[in-house]
């Protein structure tokens, strides 16, 4: 099987090759802006914000894997979110036309259904509070119209992982344990909030299993069970660092709040990105946790969240 990873330079993209490289089952290539620090003779250098360039460089008959996106909270200029996640799928579904590609697979993400109820599914309403979502979303329909135009034949898996995490991401879970580990944390609100997570391992493997879906539309949410509450989670990395627990300060959250809004007027009148902001203090707050239909399919995780969580912190910090 060939499959052509897009996106493959990437944080998730460099696991998944390294998941089909194990298996010597698959002759993959990967289609990026930046080459790849594992594998950089099997890159050909693409944006998918080009028809051109996706058209070139997709194998003939592939497997079509398109993990590309803008999906930080601070991306500028705006459009970009609608050049790279909108556009760019548009031009993914030509190429994939052009090269008779018969199956996609799409990272799309939970933020497609906003500040959701505890224990949204597959079946959840879409309701997304931000670019981000909206583009993934917008995406997917456009996905979909692919495979609607031949059911029968083509295959669509829709894959939408929460925030993931693991060795050498610089993203949220990076960010919590680096603050602990400095001694800088501190707790907004009471902490009994939960979070889903999912490790990078685990959702290269899902990646890996979905390459023998059937023709059709599947749409999975990807969490590695069980949650954590934010509590337990902050427990959890002091113990693999060897740290005392409860030395670190506490905030009510609206007082958390209240130092987010005043970072978002600094933003504002400064121009300048700051890592604190009201969003991601109400991100840290809330509960996000979503449920998955992924032990349908027969996948089993390889990696329990303890587990990975342990080697995320001793890689990292250790």
């Amino acid at each position: 099987m060939k499959v052509s990873i897009i996106g493959g330079s990437g944080f998730i993209g460099s696991r998944f090759c390294q998941q089909l490289d194990r298996r010597n089952r698959f002759l993959f290539t990967i289609i990026d802006k930046e080459i790849s620090r594992s594998f950089p003779q099997k890159v050909k250098i693409a944006d998918v914000r080009s028809h051109s360039d996706m058209t070139a460089s997709v194998e003939e008959g592939s497997v079509i894997v398109n993990l590309a996106a803008e999906h930080r909270d601070d991306v500028r200029p705006r459009s970009l979110y609608d050049e790279v996640n909108v556009k760019g799928a548009q031009n993914v579904c030509k190429a994939a036309k052009e090269k008779e590609v018969k199956t996609i697979i799409f990272t799309s993400t939970v933020a497609v259904y906003g500040f959701a109820p505890v224990g949204t599914d597959e079946s959840g309403e879409i309701a997304p509070f931000n670019d981000y979502g909206r583009t993934k979303h917008e995406a997917e329909l456009i996905y979909r119209e692919w495979q609607a135009e031949r059911p029968q034949e083509r295959t669509l898996v829709i894959v939408r992982p929460t925030v993931v995490f693991g060795e050498g991401n610089r993203g949220n879970v990076y960010n919590l344990i680096q603050k602990i580990a400095s001694g800088r944390f501190v707790m907004v609100g009471d902490g009994k909030n939960s979070k889903s997570m999912a490790y990078v391992e685990n959702v290269a493997a899902f990646l890996e299993h979905s390459l023998k879906f059937q023709p059709g539309v599947h749409v999975y949410n990807y969490i590695d069970k069980p949650d954590f509450t934010m509590n337990e989670l902050v427990a959890n990395i002091r113990r693999i660092l060897g740290r005392q627990s409860g030395s670190d300060l506490g905030l009510p959250y609206f007082v958390g709040r209240a130092i987010g809004k005043g970072f978002d007027v600094a933003s504002r009148v400064t121009g300048h990105q700051f890592s604190v902001s009201s969003i991601r203090i109400e991100k840290f707050c809330s509960n996000t946790v979503f449920n998955s239909r992924v032990d349908e399919t027969g996948f089993e995780s390889p990696i329990s969240p303890l587990e990975a969580l342990e080697r995320t912190v001793k890689h990292e910090f250790c």
